[in-house]
This record gives C-alpha cells, sequence and structure tokens, in this order.
C-alpha cells in the first residue's frame, strides 16, 4: 500500500529524512510506523536473532508522545520519532541490558548512557536492544546468553560484530537508527558484511559514560542505511558530556554534509591489510572504485600505514588487556558460564606486565601522529572495510582462509580505532556469491564532516550499492514487503 507521496509503500524502508518529512505533511504518524517497525523487529528476532529485547509499550507509548508534537509543530529534533535500536551493551534505562553475557546483573534502573539519554531527548522511538557478542570482545555476533546472529543476505553466514545485531537488523529494515560501538572494527565491520553505513566518530565526538573496560580504543557511533540518516544520528547523539572526562576540550559542531568535489582530492589508497591479503573480489570491487575517483579527478597514490607491520601487536596489549580488565569484575564462580574464546583473550592480557602495556600506549602514541601527518598529506585514506566478505556463522574466523584469531581478517579496522581517526563504511557491490562488500573512508581526528561528506558524495555516486527503497535488499527483506 502507498501511504504517501513521501514515503515507500513498505514504511519499514523509508530513510529518517523521508519519515520526518511525512510526520510534517501528516501523511503518516510516527505510530502508524512504530507499528510495522515492531512487527519486522519480532520478525528480524525470530529468523536472524537480531533483537535480544523488543518493548512494544515503551515503544508505542514514545509513538504517541512523538504523534503529539508532530501535530501540535514542535518536534525535537530531525530524528522526532524515528524507529531506533540501541546495542545492548550501552546503558539505556528501563531496560535490562545484559551486554550479551548470562553473569552481568539487571542495570535496568540505571540511568542512560550519555548517548542513549541524547537520542531519548531527541524523540526517537526505541524498538528495543540488538544482539552482541559477550562484552563486545569479538568481529562476529554470538553469545552464551543469547546465541547466533545471522545475515540477512545469508542467514548461514555472520552479518559481523560486534554491533551485528544491528547491522542486521538494518539490513532487514528493522528500524531506522541503530547505535553500535567499535573497539576494533565493530560498527565497520557488520556494516560491510551487511551492505549499510557505519561511521565510527572520532574519539570522543559522542559521550560514553561508564568508561569502557577496553579503554580508549572503544568509540560509540551511528548505523543506518543511507549517509543523511548516520549523520542526522550522530548530530543527535554526540557533543558534550561532563561525565566523560576523555572528550577533548571545545565546544561540539553540528555536521554538515557538504559539497565533495573528487577532483584534485589527493586519497591515499590503503591497499594491503596488516595481516595476510585481500579476497581477490574485494581487491578488485575497491580498485573499482579507486578508478572511478581517478576520473572523477582524484590523485590517488597507493600507501601501506606507518608502522603497519607492528600494529597487530600493539592492539592485542590494548585489547586483551582490556578483556583481563573486564574479567577482574566478575566472580570467578562464574567464569565457566562465559565464552570461552573471552576467557582466552583475557587470560592473554594478564599475561602482560605494566611496562608491555605502557610500551604498548607509546607506540600508539607514534603512530597516531604518524597517522596524523599522513592525513596532512592526503585529504583522505580508503581500504576496504574488510579484506573478505561475510562467512559461516557461529565461528570467529572463516573456515579454511589460514585465520587463527578474529583480528586477524579485521586489519583494516583496529588501526583506526588506535589513532582515533574517523571512519565511514559504506557498501561498495556485492561478490558472486551475492554478499556486501564495503568500501571504508577514512580522514583526520575531528574530520568527521569531511568523511561523511566525502561518503555521501560516493552514494551519490553509486546509488546502487545503497539499501534505500528502491534499491537491491536482501530477499529476506524483500518478501516482507
Amino acid at each position: 500500500m502507498q501511504h504517501s507521496q513521501t514515503v515507500p509503500g513498505d514504511l519499514c524502508k523509508a530513510t529518517a529524512k523521508e519519515l520526518t518529512a511525512a510526520y510534517a505533511a501528516g501523511e503518516v504518524s510516527p505510530v502508524e510506523v512504530a507499528k510495522a517497525a515492531l512487527e519486522r523487529a519480532e520478525k528480524a528476532k525470530a529468523e536472524l536473532n537480531a533483537f535480544t529485547v523488543i518493548d512494544h509499550d515503551a515503544a508505542l507509548s514514545s509513538a504517541r508522545k512523538s504523534e503529539e508534537r508532530w501535530r501540535s509543530g514542535a518536534p525535537l529534533s530531525a530524528v522526532d520519532g524515528v524507529p531506533t535500536t540501541i546495542k545492548d551493551i550501552v546503558l539505556l534505562h528501563g531496560y535490562d541490558v545484559r551486554f550479551g553475557s548470562a553473569v552481568t546483573e539487571d542495570v535496568s534502573n540505571e540511568p542512560d548512557a550519555p548517548s542513549t539519554q541524547r537520542l531519548n531527548a531527541a524523540g526517537v522511538v526505541v524498538l528495543g536492544l540488538t544482539n552482541t557478542p559477550e562484552f563486545g570482545w569479538k568481529a562476529v555476533t554470538d553469545s552464551p546468553k543469547f546465541g547466533i546472529t545471522r545475515n540477512p543476505w545469508d542467514p548461514s553466514m555472520t552479518p559481523g560484530g560486534s554491533s551485528g545485531g544491528a547491522s542486521a537488523a538494518a539490513a532487514f529494515g528493522a528500524g531506522v537508527l541503530h547505535l553500535g560501538t567499535d573497539g576494533g572494527g565493530s560498527i565497520r565491520i557488520p556494516a560491510s558484511f551487511t551492505g549499510i553505513v557505519g561511521h565510527k566518530p572520532s574519539f570522543g565526538l559522542v559521550p560514553a559514560y561508564p568508561a569502557s573496560a577496553f579503554g580508549t580504543v572503544a568509540h560509540i557511533g551511528p548505523m543506518a542505511r543511507t549517509v543523511e540518516d548516520v549523520v542526522a544520528m550522530l548530530n543527535a547523539m554526540s557533543g558534550k558530556d561532563t561525565r566523560d572526562w576523555n572528550q577533548y576540550p571545545g565546544d561540539r559542531v553540528a555536521i554538515e554534509l557538504r559539497p565533495f568535489d573528487w577532483k584534485g582530492k589527493r586519497i591515499a589508497y590503503w591497499s594491503e591489510p596488516c595481516v595476510g591479503g585481500n579476497d581477490p573480489e574485494v581487491a578488485a570491487a575497491i580498485r573499482r572504485t579507486t578508478e572511478e575517483f581517478e576520473l572523477a579527478g582524484a590523485i590517488v597514490t597507493e600507501i601501506t600505514l606507518p608502522m603497519q607491520d607492528e600494529l597487530e601487536e600493539i592492539f592485542y596489549r590494548h585489547w586483551h588487556v582490556g578483556a583481563a580488565n573486564r574479567l577482574a569484575a566478575i566472580d570467578e564462580k562464574d567464569h565457566d558460564k562465559l565464552d570461552r574464546g573471552f576467557l582466552e583473550v583475557a587470560a592473554r592480557g594478564q599475561r602482560y606486565s605494566a611496562v608491555d602495556r605502557i610500551q604498548a600506549e607509546i607506540s600508539r602514541s607514534q603512530f597516531g601522529y604518524l597517522m596524523d601527518e599522513l592525513l596532512v598529506e592526503h585529504d583522505l585514506i580508503i581500504s576496504p572495510t574488510t579484506p573478505i566478505t561475510a562467512f559461516e556463522a557461529g565461528v570467529n574466523v572463516p573456515l579454511g582462509a589460514g585465520y587463527s584469531h578474529w583480528v586477524e581478517w579485521s586489519s583494516y579496522s583496529f588501526p583506526i580505532n588506535l589513532s582515533q581517526q574517523p571512519a565511514c563504511s559504506v557498501p561498495c557491490g556485492r561478490s558472486t556469491a551475492g554478499l556486501p562488500i564495503g568500501l571504508q573512508i577514512i580522514a583526520g581526528r575531528t574530520d568527521d564532516a569531511k568523511v561523511l561528506s566525502a561518503a555521501r558524495a560516493y552514494e551519490q555516486m553509486f546509488p546502487e550499492h545503497f539499501l534505500t527503497p528502491d534499491g537491491n535488499w536482501p530477499m529476506m527483506a524483500e518478501r516482507l514487503a
């Protein structure tokens, strides 16, 4: 059924911009949209295990309040009334956030995290919580508490992680805006595996509290199907918060998408990952894109990252010690209920000395300085988001590919957590098996507007790659329309 001239017949495919325009025109109501989104969310939970909690009563209550605001011409923001999901790792008052674990306590009485507080203040309609691996420790999504999440492009495959519930929901049409976290690629990897847009902001742009057990590699950011929706969500939840001492000083200004002309832009093409190589289809897709940028007038130079051979060990010393830190807060009698892989990583972290950890921080500082310098010489860095496409659900590495740890196939993403620079994954076509491929766009610290403006320009060049209302959606989502 066609609801209006503004939104598609399938409300679950609408963008935030389309929905709010329809709300303003009185063509569709937030309540009607929330009901459609909740129905789709239930299907995503049943078929993909994308959600851990869906709260119909709370969502419809929020939608009714939004409807009144739009009727009176007083919406709270550009995302008022837009269906939204929250990763089961970010505090949300009234919700039993479990961090994907069977050993955590009920935190439903805890106050909102800064990001969820700001989203609520913006009037979004929260559908529920999306699945994550335990404590977000790995780049696929399965946990002892909630089980395996699957990819809507092929349910036998993983949607990536750790924000895999969010990415699966987005590509399935179960919500418009999706809150993710990213400590080593956990927004960008699932965005790549499911063909959506995922932005890891500059560190501190989105405030965090409590501080992550994994330290200052951990970021919070938006996921959606279009760049404009990512920007709208980012603006709703970014800004200063006194609880986040790690934020950079100074005020935050709203991100505005600016015209971006590829002509004359100096693009550094990071072509080889820190570990291993690229799937040939991934390499070919990114190479075709660089050629299109060159045809548009960009100056593309192939690079390796500074200190590239050292980055895996630097990251391990941060990540493994973070896991050991998280484990220290869990009673030893409950350790047998934890993900075995998480326990192994934490055990490695316990073996590092304090000197090892400080040396890693010093090396990280040098790498960060060199990355800042690299992005003075170049306007952007581009790379594959991942060197592979989605693989079998329920395992941490693709079978038979030669990887021993998920970090090895995530080596296009974790370096940018170390450098704290903004990075956006956008869809870049699909493999012959029909699985999405992602392109990563990186700029200097605090230059999120440049990254997102470039991502939007790319989206306008290649609209066929994106999940727009008229686009090529996963068959699982298409049959629900």
